[in-house]
């Protein structure tokens, strides 16, 4: 992750600015402070040491593109004459520019329409070799690939501007939240290819009775999910999954050949293991799903205790971390929602109003409950 390391220097100069900081929040003698950048908004991390500062993005709400990133420490470095002895931040002018107009947020994804003739879906598409194959062999589709890695979705915004791909958007998300919040038959296939097995932590697969039920539902009538994977527990589980849906329709293959495959498969086929296919349809055309959820908050109460711990019901869960202090108001980090895809949000208290960054959550029950009961801490 960029970052900058830099001499001591008092906060108190980060009060006189032009905009590019709103404000700044105290922890434990660190300090959060919040960006105002080309229309974004993060927050920095100063971690503070006797003989330097490390200046870095705060995880929850940096942002996917990594050159704005350092764009906003090198400015901040610059506007404040800090004394930088040590950075990763240099922007390299010889590198591919990355093609920002694809990079979309999950509020863009709201009641999402296209004017192409189709849409189709990658989940984790890692090296992306796959996506940008059948990018440019199906120009007449828009391809949205999401990812969380973000040295992945980096290397793929240079490679549609290199390559001049214009029917690829890509999103740093979760994918199962994605799919909660997508419209009812607009999908026509949705791929995963190779998910990490979690053989360990299985709640935190991508496939689920859950998910699969989002899947068929988002998928028209006809369309597909195209699974992939090299994992013998991972089929079987699968296999389950795919096989609990009352009515169901499902193939499986094993060591079939695709038009493209990843480095990775390569290197697994030159070590003879199996890799699976399993493809399940959408039988019938299902309903629309409008969720009238709204995520505003109302003016704070004069005095706010946060709970401490994890408050948990029967389907979601809301855990209150950090607290970032300052004169009219805080910041806190929070994790809520569902157990298995929850959210990580920062909600900011300040001058007589909540809300939620970097966006507000997606618009699932799970949240929705998740946000009544935050709403009802803050505002009683």
């Amino acid at each position: 992750m960029p970052h900058i390391k830099v001499k001591p220097f008092k906060s108190a100069i980060l009060d006189s600015n032009n905009g590019f900081v709103e404000f700044r929040a105290n922890y434990n003698n660190n300090e959060l402070v919040l960006i105002n950048y080309k229309g974004h908004e993060l927050f920095l991390d100063i971690i503070k040491k006797d003989k330097e500062f490390l200046i870095k993005p705060n995880k929850i709400t940096k942002l996917s593109d990594s050159s704005i990133l350092k764009e906003v420490l090198n400015k901040f470095a610059k506007d404040f004459n800090l004394e930088v002895f040590h950075s990763n931040t240099a922007i390299k002018p010889f590198k591919p520019k990355i093609a920002h107009w694809a990079l979309k947020s999950i509020e863009d994804f709201y009641d999402f329409k296209s004017d192409f003739k189709k849409i189709k879906l990658e989940v984790g598409f890692g090296s992306a070799r796959h996506l940008l194959y059948r990018a440019k062999q199906e120009e007449d589709t828009l391809f949205i690939g999401i990812e969380i890695h973000t040295p992945s979705i980096n290397q793929l915004l240079k490679q549609i501007t290199l390559q001049d791909i214009k029917n690829i958007l890509v999103l740093n998300y979760d994918a199962r939240l994605l799919l909660e919040m997508l419209n009812s038959n607009i999908l026509d296939t949705i791929y995963i290819h190779f998910p990490v097995p979690w053989d360990k932590k299985p709640h935190r697969r991508v496939i689920s009775k859950k998910f699969l039920e989002e899947a068929l539902r988002v998928l028209k009538k006809g369309a597909f999910l195209e699974l992939r994977t090299d994992s013998i527990n991972y089929y079987n589980y699968a296999l389950e999954v795919f096989s609990s849906p009352k009515r169901a329709e499902f193939r499986v293959l094993k060591n079939s050949d695709i038009e493209i495959i990843s480095k990775y498969e390569a290197r697994w086929r030159r070590m003879n293991k199996d890799i699976y296919t399993l493809t399940i349809y959408s039988l019938e055309e299902s309903k629309d799903r409008s969720l009238n959820i709204d995520f505003t908050f109302s003016k704070p109460k004069d005095k706010i205790s946060l709970p401490k711990g994890s408050i948990v019901k029967d389907d979601y869960f809301v855990h209150f971390g950090k607290e970032f202090k300052m004169e009219d108001g805080f910041v806190v980090e929070c994790s809520f929602g569902s157990f298995n895809m929850p959210e990580k949000k920062m909600i900011v208290v300040k001058g007589g109003s909540c809300r939620y960054l970097p966006t507000n959550p997606v618009k699932s029950v799970a949240n929705y409950k998740a946000h009544n009961f935050i709403k009802e801490v803050l505002n009683g």
